[in-house]
């Protein structure tokens, strides 16, 4: 069980082994959708129509553009900026899980027995989402300016991205994105706590009999409660990506148009003045399937993991 629940206080595991859990959820996640995040990233940062009737759009769909990908810069190139991917997510799961359990915890301290649990997982998961993100964008920034340059490539590793990010541009640049990527991971990671436990609950009451099966359950309930989460906070999602390339903008040339924006406000207007409604929403699909894998692995990871420690924890008593 995600959160706490106090009916099952003697399966409750230390906070050591809570973030363990949610590190090794993150890591083997991360390394299994790297290919689908690569796409997703590209396709938020192309300005041209996600389609090959407009000439300067380099992809079109998530078949050519593993096409393109894979006959320009190589298999590779799917994992590319694998490194501070990883660190992300081997950090961010570590801090969201921990903090979740201490917050639903706090909370099913402090208030009534009634109270819904669908709102006290949507504010403790946004909540210690915030916190993790907090922790991890400078990480995030370097894994998105790494994944979405091309060939040549201007930072050839990590150190060298770290090193000139802070000499060109200042501190500042490793939290580019931030306010938009606070505004929407909050929301985002709310709905997925909050729909994963609603949705666990309606998976037991249609089918009764299969609580046997409760790894399948885990999988299949994280992969609704991340497609559901991400189509409503997707938006968001694209202007903290397209904002965390600024600066970066040399390393994109051969990927078609690269426009400059002053903060979230003048994206938005641009976005919506030179691409659309449509365009809040370019990379949905690859970003759907991206997020019913993650969500679906990681929940199913961490608790599987957890049921390992859990397993572990009795043996010892």
């Amino acid at each position: 069980m995600v959160g706490y629940d106090p009916e099952a206080e003697d399966r409750v595991l230390s906070k050591v082994q809570v973030a363990v859990a949610g590190s090794l959820s993150g890591l083997i996640t991360r390394a299994l959708i790297s290919p689908m995040d690569v796409i997703k990233i590209r396709f938020q940062l192309q300005v041209e129509r996600l389609s090959h009737k407009d000439p300067g759009a380099k992809y079109h769909s998530i078949l050519q553009a593993t096409r393109q990908i894979l006959k320009e810069e190589g298999p590779t190139a799917f994992w590319k900026g694998h490194v501070p991917a990883q660190l992300l997510s081997i950090g961010y799961g570590a801090v969201q899980f921990m903090s979740f359990e201490m917050l639903t915890e706090l909370a099913h301290r402090g208030i009534e027995p009634g109270a819904s649990r669908f709102s006290l997982h949507f504010f403790c998961g946004g909540l210690s989402a915030c916190l993790a993100t907090l922790t991890v964008q400078p990480v995030d920034v370097l894994r998105t300016r790494l994944a979405a340059q091309g060939e040549p490539k201007v930072y050839k590793t990590l150190l060298e991205a770290v090193m000139t990010m802070y000499r060109t541009e200042g501190p500042l640049a490793f939290y580019r994105g931030l306010h938009p990527t606070l505004l929407a991971i909050f929301p985002y990671a709310g709905f997925q706590f909050a729909f994963y436990n609603s949705l666990k609950q309606a998976y037991e009451w249609l089918l009764p009999g299969e609580g046997s099966n409760e790894n399948f359950k885990n999988l299949i309930c994280g992969s609704g409660a991340g497609v559901i989460s991400k189509t409503l906070t997707y938006p968001l999602d694209l202007f903290k990506k397209r904002l965390q390339v600024q600066g970066f903008q040399h390393a994109r040339t051969n990927f078609g148009k690269v426009p400059t924006y002053a903060g979230l406000g003048d994206c938005v207007q641009q976005v919506l003045r030179e691409e659309g409604m449509r365009g809040f929403f370019k990379g949905l699909s690859p970003s759907m399937l991206k997020a019913a894998l993650s969500t679906g692995f990681v929940f199913f990871w961490y608790e599987f993991i957890c049921s390992l420690f859990h397993c572990a924890n009795k043996k010892s008593r």
